[in-house]
């Protein structure tokens, strides 16, 4: 699949789907609590998304994903299947986060501290959300996605943390994957040049012990190998003639 860059239309369109998926992550905030299971978080996000927005959750039925949204708990990497599963107090949880408006999509993901959050949640969550916010500012016309896969990795492992290497971010649009794919990893000056009308997201997740992972039984969701925490944020980005712009970004949570 190639590359596709974006017109005046589609960007227009992309706006509103990502604009449509940072509301859906603001909206559930203050259900995310001790006490309360995956599931309902689910229940709540897809009846906001089908009902309020008037929009479609992308991950339901997508490929055979059961839900409408993907909640990954403490060493959960990714994909993580809304359950009965309750948070408890020191839980981190990443709500995923993908709606489709007029066949555009817009994806976005961030870290919930449940209850009194621990040192260590805090601190991953942290690095975490840095290696994405590095990896978003260094966006603009001419540099390689190299360049970003080898400034997001750099500063996780600075931080003696490690990067997830199987699960990368992804050109989107009308197609929820597209290329280029977006690894968090490498080396300066490879991988494809960025240009004006590039649309894709920038996700790393990262490991508080080693970056390896296993993906369990039900095909879905991916786990650290160690048990060692995880923690991952995401944005969907454009490339503009100068730089970027993040179409996911929450007024109330700017980058």
């Amino acid at each position: 699949m190639a590359i596709t860059l974006k017109s005046a239309t589609e960007i227009e369109k992309m706006r509103i789907a990502g604009r449509l998926a940072a509301d859906v992550l603001r909206m559930i905030e203050p259900y995310v609590e001790p006490g309360v299971s995956t599931e309902r978080l689910d229940e709540i996000c897809h009846d906001y998304i089908v009902n309020v927005q008037q929009a479609i959750p992308a991950p339901l039925n997508y490929r055979g994903f059961p839900k409408s949204i993907c909640t990954s708990v403490n060493h959960q990497v990714c994909h993580g299947i809304p359950s009965n599963k309750i948070l408890k107090n020191g839980d981190v949880i990443n709500i995923d986060i993908t709606v489709i408006k007029n066949e555009y999509h817009g994806d976005t993901s961030r870290m919930f501290m449940v209850g009194k959050p621990t040192v260590q949640g805090v601190r991953l969550s942290q690095v975490a959300y840095d290696c994405m916010k590095i990896g978003i500012e260094m966006i603009k016309p001419g540099i390689t996605l190299g360049d970003i896969g080898y400034a997001i990795q750099s500063y996780a492992e600075k931080n003696h943390c490690s990067i997830v290497r199987e699960y990368c971010g992804h050109g989107i649009g009308k197609v929820f994957h597209e290329d280029p794919q977006v690894l968090h990893y490498g080396k300066p000056g490879t991988r494809e040049v960025l240009q004006p009308g590039m649309v894709f997201t920038i996700e790393p997740m990262v490991n508080l012990g080693k970056r390896q992972v296993k993906l369990l039984p039900d095909e879905w969701t991916v786990v650290t190998k160690d048990h060692s925490l995880s923690a991952q944020w995401e944005h969907t980005n454009l490339v503009t003639d100068d730089g970027f712009e993040v179409l996911t970004e929450h007024p109330d949570w700017p980058l």
